[in-house]
């Protein structure tokens, strides 16, 4: 994690911090790591500090911490790249959130209020990750995130707090199942579930509960990340990468109709990566079901 401080000439302040991911894309912005692997296995940020502290604070000092676009566009000026590889994009990015907080707190308005408009009154609904797969645990699924979705919930405070409730229920199914409650890299649970469709069923039987209704109150969304477990050379989807031996490997065609198949069997309402990254007619087909 890369942290920002601003400071403005008035004493406002504003702090960005912009944290790793396990699973990167090779289309998105680089997060520039050092490469050094004497320091942190060469997963080191200080060429990004450094980028920070030398290079854009000397080019942003001076601006007004309200003009975002205009810093944001400097910075990527002075980047020059498609994908902000010579400065990083954490270290643009980390600038960028601290100048906005730095605003917010120089106008004595709350951070969303900034951002969205002095009559923002509605935030948005939380998707909460709570069991993880994939990349970001050791658990046997290849789907990466599993998230619940309070939409039914009146407030975020609501939201907020059917999303704990839920998650302390599935932690009391999972334990009375003798599963892991260890938790993988983004917090959520990650047991040997016996596929994805156990899994699901796990978090519909912690959401019914909790007291609230799948499908009315709660819905699910998944974050495959296909691109991690989708096999180039072959073109195909491979579950046996995270799953093991005897899991699925799919077609394109075949990703397509398990996704659809999970979307009428569940309450599911938002399903991210759900092809590979560089599967253009994958996602064709995928968007025109």
């Amino acid at each position: 994690t890369l942290e920002v401080e601003v400071y403005t000439e008035s004493g406002a302040f504003g702090r960005g911090m912009v944290p790793s991911g396990a699973s990167t894309g090779e289309h998105e912005a680089v997060e520039l790591r050092d490469g050094d692997k004497s320091r942190y296995g060469g997963l080191g940020t200080q060429k990004a500090v450094d980028n920070v502290n030398n290079i854009i604070a000397e080019a942003v000092i001076g601006y007004d911490v309200r003009d975002q676009q205009a810093i944001d566009r400097a910075m990527i000026a002075l980047d020059g790249t498609p994908n902000k590889g010579k400065l990083g994009a954490n270290a643009i990015l980390g600038v960028s959130i601290a100048v906005a907080r730095a605003a917010a707190d120089y106008l004595e308005i709350p951070l969303y209020s900034y951002l969205g408009g002095f009559n923002t009154k509605v935030l948005p609904t939380p998707m909460m990750n709570i069991i993880n797969g994939g990349s970001h645990s050791d658990a046997p699924i290849a789907f990466q995130e599993f998230m619940i979705v309070p939409a039914g919930a009146p407030t975020f405070k609501e939201a907020l707090r059917w999303g704990a409730e839920i998650f302390h229920a599935l932690k009391k199914i999972l334990k009375s199942r003798g599963l892991e409650t260890a938790v993988g890299d983004e917090g959520g649970f990650a047991p040997r579930f016996d596929g994805t469709e156990d899994g699901v069923e796990t978090i519909l039987a912690a959401i019914e509960a909790a007291g609230y209704v799948p499908g009315k109150d709660v819905f699910l969304g998944f974050d495959c990340a296909s691109s991690e477990f989708y096999d180039k050379e072959r073109k195909v989807y491979d579950y046996t990468k995270f799953e093991g031996e005897g899991a699925a490997v799919r077609t394109a065609d075949e990703q397509i109709d398990y996704l659809e198949e999970l979307v009428n069997k569940y309450p599911i309402i938002t399903i991210e990566d759900g092809m590979d990254e560089n599967d253009w007619d994958g996602w064709k087909k995928l968007t025109e079901r």
